[in-house]
């Protein structure tokens, strides 16, 4: 059986209540909408809902904020004040916790360099509070951060490298940033997604690698990660989908080829398209053109909404 590819809580949640018109058992759910931006707390709380989504419990926050596409300003301070304080609800900042960020990701391949872009935008104060600490204001947090880069360049497992760091440092939270994938190119670049369980580097292109979380690193690990790719095969199965709902809705009901259209497997669909596609585009991963704006443009913002949420005297005074 072929499986839609996503990092996203919320998707996962989506294709179960479409399939089974009810939601997910074991999971507790949650929306808020403020004007054009929409926050969705997806939580985890047993085995059960654990299975189904296939993911660990825990808390999953999704900020969907369609309008980044544009580039507003405004609605980009707007998300990345929005994005500050669910940080702050998961981490609980104060100025005597150590946080060790991590900027995952190849920065040598631009859909895959979010993590070392907000890595490179952040306001960093470890040194500064040990060297100089009468300089350092309140409301300033101690945090260090690093890029690690990929086992293709380093030869080391990701987990590896940050294991060591953090044995020496001994930070008290790790926010661990990524490119994800998504199974919507409408998301690609306009959501944002939290979750204090942990993240699986590459787990949504198939290329899965050491899990980073609280049992490997022994300190809780914040995920944050924005869907820069989607799944060729999924988007040519969901374009044939919309076609054949459509014709269903123009065809007679009743008629050969309306029961023909009804009676369609969307599951041996989606096989067969993967089936087809594999020897020619076998994992191709789908991008927007508008790629290297957009890394740009979602780094400053989840860069600037760590900073408000780790360091409050910053956001006070901007």
């Amino acid at each position: 059986m072929y499986s839609i590819r996503t990092d996203l809580a919320i998707e996962a949640r989506e294709i179960y209540k479409k399939e089974n018109n009810k939601e997910i058992p074991g999971v507790e759910v949650d929306v808020q909408k403020e004007e054009n931006i929409t926050v969705t707390r997806v939580k985890i709380v047993d085995e059960r809902g654990e299975k189904i989504i296939g993911k660990p419990i825990g808390t999953y926050i999704t900020i969907e904020s369609p309008e980044l596409i544009h580039f507003d300003e405004d609605t980009e301070e707007k998300t990345s004040r929005l994005f500050s304080e669910e940080l702050s609800y998961l981490i609980n900042p104060d100025s005597n916790k150590t946080i060790l960020v991590v900027g995952l990701g190849n920065w040598n391949v631009t859909p895959d360099a979010l993590g070392p872009k907000v890595v490179s935008k952040l306001m960093i104060t470890r040194h500064l509070k040990e060297l100089m600490p009468e300089q350092v204001e309140e409301g300033v947090s101690t945090v260090c951060a690093l890029s690690p880069g990929v086992l293709g360049i380093t030869g080391i497992e990701t987990g590896e490298i940050i294991l060591g760091v953090a044995s020496q440092i001994k930070p008290d939270v790790i926010i661990a940033i990524d490119a994800l994938a998504s199974r919507k190119m409408e998301r690609v670049s306009t959501t944002i997604q939290l979750s204090n369980t942990g993240i699986s580097p590459g787990s949504g292109v198939g290329n899965k690698r050491m899990g980073l979380n609280e049992k490997l690193l022994g300190v809780p690990v914040i995920a944050v990660g924005v869907p820069t790719v989607v799944d060729a095969a999924t988007m040519a199965n969901d374009t044939i989908d919309l076609v054949i709902d459509k014709m269903i809705n123009e065809a007679k009901v009743g008629k050969e080829f309306y029961n023909m259209l009804k009676n369609i497997d969307r599951q041996e669909k989606m096989q067969l398209i993967s089936e087809v596609l594999s020897p020619y585009i076998e994992d191709l991963m789908v991008t927007p053109k508008e790629v290297d704006s957009i890394i740009d443009s979602i780094s400053e913002i989840i860069a600037h909404g760590i900073d408000w949420a780790l360091h409050p005297s910053v956001a006070n005074i901007q």
